[in-house]
């Protein structure tokens, strides 16, 4: 059974986009040989970071969706662990949505946020 999963990871900036290139396709195949289906790949570029991470204020952000196996994840994420190229990696899983009612949706507001003056 596949799910949804986004992976969003950053790589040191002083690499080049050769070795950009090739740290995306790794990560991409290593995926692939797990059974999972590629939706989409971006290349979110260089951007400056929230805080300092190993003395680097500035990381290159690589954002993959794809269809996977549960079990595909742990080895991407050991390689990324392992990697001197990936300074933060995060992978989540999206929730299907789940059906709901109108009447389910009315009851979820809180009554402190009908309309003033009615």
């Amino acid at each position: 059974m596949s799910t949804l999963y986004e992976t969003m990871y950053i790589l040191r900036p002083d690499l080049g986009d050769e070795a950009v290139d090739q740290a995306i396709s790794r990560y991409q195949d290593m995926l692939k040989e797990s059974g999972a289906e590629m939706l989409e790949t971006q290349h979110r570029g260089k951007r400056r970071l929230a805080y300092e991470i190993n003395r680097y204020r500035e990381g290159i952000y690589i954002q993959m969706n794809y269809q996977a196996p549960g079990t595909a994840i742990a080895p991407m994420e050991r390689a990324m662990r392992l990697s001197e190229e990936v300074i933060r990696y995060l992978t989540i899983l999206f929730e299907e949505p789940s059906e709901t009612s109108d009447r389910d949706m009315e009851a979820a507001i809180p009554a402190s946020s009908a309309p003033l003056g009615s």
